[in-house]
């Protein structure tokens, strides 16, 4: 069969839906996640683990170690050191963002408010350290700040930086229309080729700017000078018009017009991404290079007849022939796997029941092969009590002139319980095979008795051993 038709026709429903599960989950994290250092750090750790896994498929033995303990290295590193920013994240969001909500689109800076603020505190010489983050996070970066989330205005910022002021050395970050959080404590840039004019907050700002992909405005208290940072650029603004077109490149009406197209774009590839994640891994575990097992497994009998019993069958129980990927045949137990057969249309006597797919369970990833014996002959009866005559079973022959004169059983009945059908077809139980040639005089000797069937057993506390007595006499000569 052609590989791709074996693998469609062999893809169950569950199949499918574990699939699609794992991929929104691994969806929903992305989305939860995305913009931070954290998100990052898992692209690099999925990165690592396709390394490890084709250097497992090249037969890379020690670099396949190596890279399984690179990435617990790894995990056990993003969650120690990024705590903070998962911690914030986790904590930000609410039950319908967690399971289904998506970022809204991204509000628009007011850039004439920004502006306007910006060289009103120029003009009194209020220094002043604002910051307009764009995707990545900054709370790994920055520390120390305090929440604010009120709403942006002109007489807002000049409130926040007029000396005196308990945040007004610390930066504030502005996010959409809001002022998020201020009196933030930025990353000290450590360039030696900056200007000697730059003090604190220029160091700041250029330290911040190295880091995430914020842009951010630094008013000098000394000079007046507007300065803006973003990324390793540092840009000198003449008067506003020229502030105001570096604040729409990064976050004003170019961004809005075109933000929602691009982070659907960008969610619907992160989707297709996850998907394509998921189906590689559950392919890679369940539909690998394919690996045969052979399990001897009992068979349970289910819903017979409660007036009837088994009394026999022809087989306790059957090889199955399975497969799967090697990852999952090595985890395979047999208490996994269940032979299950339906005798609730058996009637008494013989009956042939066939051993069905739907008969076996197995775990998910393993396919069934084979089945041996593939038809069990089951025998059910209703279980009868009867009483039946001992019979010795005598062989060979007495010495010559030597006759059997008397034979008596103890007991010479005993009760037999077995299936109806057969029981009425037996109306003696032998005992085993009595050699005669050994006997010469009367005596005693103990034998077993010999049921028909496995089927048959004696009543409980029967013994299955009786004596004979036997007494033996010669024969009369002619003379006498």
């Amino acid at each position: 069969m052609d590989p791709s038709i074996q693998f469609y026709t062999g893809l169950r429903w569950q199949d499918v839906v574990d699939i699609l599960l794992n991929s929104y989950i691994l969806f929903r994290l992305y989305v939860l996640f995305r913009g931070t250092n954290v998100i990052r750090m898992i692209m690099a750790i999925v990165m690592l683990w396709i390394m490890e896994r084709m250097a497992v498929n090249m037969g890379l033995i020690v670099t396949s170690w190596a890279m399984q303990g690179i990435i617990a290295a790894a995990a056990l590193i993003v969650i120690i050191v990024f705590r903070n920013e998962i911690a914030s994240v986790l904590q930000t969001r609410n039950f319908k963002s967690f399971f289904w909500g998506f970022p809204q689109r991204q509000i628009q800076t007011p850039v004439d408010i920004i502006v306007e603020s910006t060289y009103e505190l120029a003009r009194r010489k209020l220094g002043a350290l604002i910051v307009l983050p764009l995707k990545k996070g900054l709370e790994t970066v920055v520390q120390s700040g305090v929440a604010w989330q009120g709403k942006l205005s002109r007489e807002m910022l000049l409130s926040i930086f007029w000396h005196g002021t308990p945040v007004h050395d610390g930066a504030t970050v502005i996010q959409g229309d809001r002022i998020v959080e201020v009196a933030v404590i930025l990353p000290l840039s450590k360039r030696s080729d900056l200007p000697a004019y730059f003090g604190t907050r220029h160091r700041a700002a250029v330290g911040l700017a190295e880091q995430t992909d914020a842009l951010v405005i630094v008013v000098s208290e000394e000079r007046g000078q507007v300065t803006v940072f973003k990324d390793e650029s540092i840009i000198n603004i003449n008067d506003n018009i020229e502030l105001e077109q570096v604040l729409r490149e990064h976050a004003g009406e170019v961004i809005a017009t075109s933000g929602l197209k691009r982070q659907t774009v960008e969610l619907g590839i992160a989707a297709m991404i996850c998907l394509a994640s998921i189906s590689g891994i559950w392919f890679s575990f369940a539909r690998g290079l394919e690996t045969l097992v052979t399990l001897e497994v009992p068979v349970e009998f289910m819903n017979r007849d409660p007036k009837m019993e088994i009394f026999a069958a022809s087989a306790s129980s059957v090889r199955l022939q399975l497969s799967g990927s090697g990852s999952l045949i090595k985890s395979l137990r047999p208490d996994q796997v269940e032979v299950k057969l339906n005798l609730d249309n058996a009637v008494a006597g013989s009956n042939q029941v066939s051993i069905a797919r739907d008969s076996i369970t197995l775990p998910p990833g393993i396919q069934l092969k084979q089945v041996d014996p593939q038809t069990l002959a089951v025998n059910l009866d209703v279980p009868v009590k009867k009483t039946l005559p001992i019979q010795p079973d005598w062989t060979g022959k007495l010495a010559e002139g030597l006759i059997l004169e008397v034979a008596r059983m103890v007991p010479d009945k005993v009760k037999v319980v077995g299936g109806s059908l057969m029981l009425n077809d037996i109306q003696t139980i032998y005992t085993e095979k009595i050699p005669l040639e050994n006997i010469t005089t009367g005596g005693t000797v103990s034998v077993s008795l010999v049921l028909q069937s496995s089927s048959l057993k004696l009543e409980n506390g029967a013994k299955n051993r009786i004596d004979v007595i036997y007494k033996v006499k010669r024969r009369p000569t002619a003379s006498s």
